[in-house]
């Protein structure tokens, strides 16, 4: 596992870096909770701050990923409604996914972040030049994480997690200008 950096300055010089940033989705993008109707379809919630800032990310020219362990139709949909680059579901191993991300991209680790909630997602987090974790995460997860939001998953968390990525690379005034007048 990479070291955590000692500052909220060390997190930000990181940050200033990442070219890639993977999310997790069950707990990171949702509260965790999977709703199942009697048919077996699944339905989940998702922050719409968290997709802007997603969005915002890959308008920036920080390329976005998804990446879940689990066979969801309903992150492939979220991926395809949010135009995102890489939506990877049914991922065995995340470690062994972001490091093949990152060399068919040309980078290497040091520039990927993730972010993710549980011990499934510890491995790509040990890789990462940054590692993520929403307020709510497993514990083991927490204390290996570099940077942890002060939202839970799905609320809100992974959009301060862009946020910080957007300021370290000093592209606020960017994203503001095509907001504002």
């Amino acid at each position: 596992m990479n070291t955590p950096p000692a500052s909220a300055d060390a997190v930000r010089a990181h940050a200033a870096g990442i070219r890639l940033a993977c999310f997790d989705v069950d707990g990171t993008l949702t509260d965790g909770r999977l709703w199942l109707d009697a048919e077996g379809r699944e339905s989940k919630a998702f922050h719409i701050h968290d997709g802007l800032g997603l969005r915002l990310l890959e308008a920036q020219g920080i390329r976005v990923a998804l990446v879940t362990a689990r066979r969801s139709a309903v992150a492939e949909a979220r991926g395809r409604e949010l135009r995102l680059s890489e939506v990877h579901v049914g991922v065995d191993d995340k470690r062994a996914l972001l490091l093949e991300l990152c060399a068919r991209h040309g980078f290497g680790p040091e520039h990927a972040a993730m972010m993710g909630d549980d011990l499934v997602d510890l491995g790509a987090m040990a890789v990462a030049g940054l590692a993520a974790a929403p307020a709510d995460a497993h514990p083991w997860v927490l204390a290996r994480a570099h940077w942890c939001s002060r939202a839970g998953g799905g609320r809100g968390a992974a959009r301060e997690f862009c946020d910080l990525l957007l300021a370290a690379q000093g592209r606020t005034e960017a994203v503001l200008a095509t907001y504002l007048p």
